[in-house]
C-alpha cells in the first residue's frame, strides 16, 4: 500500500477501505468482549499503528502543531470513542445490519447541526430529502414491518445506533475547522485520546481471551488504520457523486455478512428503508433538486 498506488486507483483505494469497514461488525462479534474494551483496544492497536505509519512517512513530528489545533482534535476523539461505544453496544441489541444502517444517517445530523449551531441555510430540496430518509429510517428500525417482535432492547440498540451517527457528526464538523492538518495527524489523536478516555473502564490484557487478540488488533490495524489512510488518501482526488456512491459499499457489505455469516436477512421493510437512506443521502450530498418543485417553478 504505498500513496502512488492510491493516487493512481483512488476510487479502488476508496472501494477497499469500504469493504473492509463493512467487515467490523464480525470483528466486533468475535472479539465476544464488551463494546468499551473493544473500543479502548481498537484505539491502542490503533494508536501504535498510525504512530509508525506517522514517523515512517516522515508526517511526524510536524511543527504546524499547534494547542488550539491539538484541543480540537482532542475533542473529535472524544466524540469519535463515544461514537465507536455506541456503535458496537448497538450490534449486539440489534443486529449488524440495521445499527449499520442507522449509522449511516450521518450526513442528515451534520445538516441539522449546521443549521441549529451554525446558522446555515437549510433548503427545501434538502428537507425533502431528510423527510425521505427519516422514514428510511422508520422502515429500517423495524417499527412499522418487522421479521422478530421488538423489544425494550431493540429500542435502545437503535437510539445507540442513531447516537453514534449524531456524534461522528460532530466529529466531522469538528475536524473540518482543523485546516489543513494532517488526517493522519488527527486520527492519532483521536485514538491516542480514545486510549486514556477509556482505560479506567476497559478490561486489561489479563482479563482478555487468547481468541480475542486477534480480532481486537484486527480493528486497530485494518479499521482505523490501514482503512482511514486509504479514505483519506482517495478523498482529494474523487468527485464528490463518486465518493457518496462508493460510501455506500460499507453497509451492503455489513448486510451481506450479517444475513450470510449470522443468519439475519433484511427484511423487505429494512431494505426499502435502507433505499431510502442511500437515496435521502445522496440526495442531500450531491445536491439533487427534486423534479416536482422544479416543474413548478416553471
Amino acid at each position: 500500500m504505498t500513496e502512488q498506488s492510491i493516487s493512481r486507483f483512488p476510487a479502488a483505494s476508496l472501494a477497499l477501505a469500504m469493504v473492509i469497514s463493512g467487515t467490523v461488525g464480525a470483528f466486533v462479534t468475535e472479539a465476544r468482549l464488551d463494546p468499551v474494551t473493544v473500543v479502548f483496544w481498537r484505539c491502542a492497536f490503533g494508536s501504535i499503528f498510525l504512530a509508525a505509519w506517522c514517523l515512517a512517512r516522515g508526517i511526524l513530528p510536524d511543527r504546524t502543531l499547534s494547542a488550539a489545533r491539538l484541543a480540537r482534535a482532542a475533542v473529535c476523539g472524544v466524540c469519535m470513542a463515544l461514537c465507536w461505544a455506541a456503535f458496537f453496544a448497538g450490534f449486539g441489541m440489534t443486529s449488524i445490519a440495521t445499527a449499520t444502517i442507522l449509522i449511516h444517517t450521518q450526513p442528515f445530523f451534520i445538516v441539522l447541526i449546521g443549521v441549529v449551531l451554525l446558522k446555515e441555510r437549510i433548503t427545501a430540496d434538502q428537507i425533502a430529502w431528510m423527510a425521505a430518509a427519516f422514514g428510511g429510517v422508520v422502515l429500517a428500525s423495524g417499527l412499522v414491518v418487522s421479521p422478530r417482535p421488538l423489544d425494550a432492547a431493540w429500542a435502545l440498540g437503535m437510539a445507540l445506533a442513531l447516537g453514534a451517527a449524531l456524534l461522528y457528526a460532530a466529529s466531522t464538523i469538528l475536524a473540518k475547522g482543523l485546516g489543513e492538518q494532517r488526517p493522519e495527524v488527527t486520527a492519532l489523536c483521536q485514538t491516542l485520546v480514545g486510549t486514556a478516555l477509556l482505560a479506567p473502564f476497559a478490561h486489561g490484557a489479563g482479563a482478555i481471551p487468547a481468541a480475542s487478540w486477534g480480532w481486537l488488533a484486527g480493528i486497530g490495524v485494518l479499521h482505523t488504520g490501514i482503512a482511514y489512510i486509504l479514505m483519506y488518501a482517495a478523498y482529494p482526488r474523487l468527485t464528490t457523486p463518486v465518493i457518496g456512491v462508493l460510501t455506500f459499499i460499507y453497509p451492503v457489505v455489513a448486510i451481506l455478512i450479517d444475513w450470510l455469516v449470522y443468519g439475519h436477512p433484511l427484511g423487505w421493510g429494512q431494505a426499502a428503508g435502507m433505499a431510502l437512506i442511500a437515496l435521502g443521502t445522496l440526495g442531500v450530498r450531491l445536491g439533487w433538486r427534486i423534479p416536482a418543485r422544479r416543474a413548478s417553478a416553471a
